[in-house]
């Protein structure tokens, strides 16, 4: 074995998980640190969680907020849009009624007058 080339061996390197456990191992590094181990993956403790590292979880969620809010915002816009146009179309009838009324009205006394 040449000299100088390989890593320091550690035969009790300690590896310690998140969760609090620490075992021993043969490693290059005296100490290991760990977001998951046997003793908390959801393999072998049969248990369903979301293990979220980069915060790709949270970011789905603050995305998936804000379009139900944009998707809320759209439906009181069109809520809004319909209500102004009932009224505007309730406005152009009672105006064209109107001019029919003010119409009959001339008419009649064009009658009236003859």
């Amino acid at each position: 074995m040449k000299r100088g080339i390989h890593p320091k061996w550690y035969p009790n390197a300690q590896v310690i998980c998140s969760c609090g456990n620490t075992f021993t191992v043969g490693a290059t590094k005296p100490v290991i640190r760990t977001d998951v181990c046997s003793a908390c993956h959801p393999f072998f403790t049969g248990e369903q969680r979301i293990v979220d590292t980069e915060g790709q979880v949270d970011r789905f969620l603050k995305r998936l907020a804000r379009s139900e809010r944009l998707r809320e915002e759209a439906r009181q816009r069109a809520a809004a849009k319909a209500e102004r146009e009932r009224q505007r179309a309730i406005a152009e009838f009672a105006e064209a009624q109107a001019q029919q009324e003010a119409q009959e009205a001339e008419e009649a006394e064009a009658i009236a007058a003859e």
